[in-house]
């Protein structure tokens, strides 16, 4: 059974190959994934390498979590399932719905 781990901290220079080579020290990587901002394209520093199995994602989370790697010192765990996300609203999520103002008296009253 396939392995999720989180690799955190990683550099900005890191690149999913880098990462593939890093982690098959440790047995056969599935996937690596670095997350990138969707608006830059940038980075974000962290990513998700997946083992093909326990075995293996635990003597990576071992060997890697807390050493260095281009630089950076890395956090590595086991991932924690993803969060169901709330639905995007497709309008400008503005507060208040629409209608005219009020001054009491109703129409032509006085204000």
């Amino acid at each position: 059974m396939a392995k999720k781990l989180y690799v955190g901290n990683l550099p900005y220079s890191a690149t999913e190959d880098s990462l593939m080579n890093k982690f098959s020290q440790f047995g056969t990587v599935d996937s690596v994934r670095i997350i990138t901002d969707r608006d830059t394209g940038r980075s974000k520093g962290f990513g998700f390498v997946e083992m093909s199995s326990d075995d293996d994602a635990s003597r990576a989370v071992n060997e890697m979590n807390g050493k260095e790697f281009e630089g950076r010192t890395l956090t590595v765990n086991e991932a924690r399932p993803q969060e169901p996300r709330a639905p995007r609203s497709g309008g400008f999520g503005g507060g208040r719905s629409g209608g005219g103002r009020s001054f009491g008296g109703g129409r032509g009253g006085n204000y």
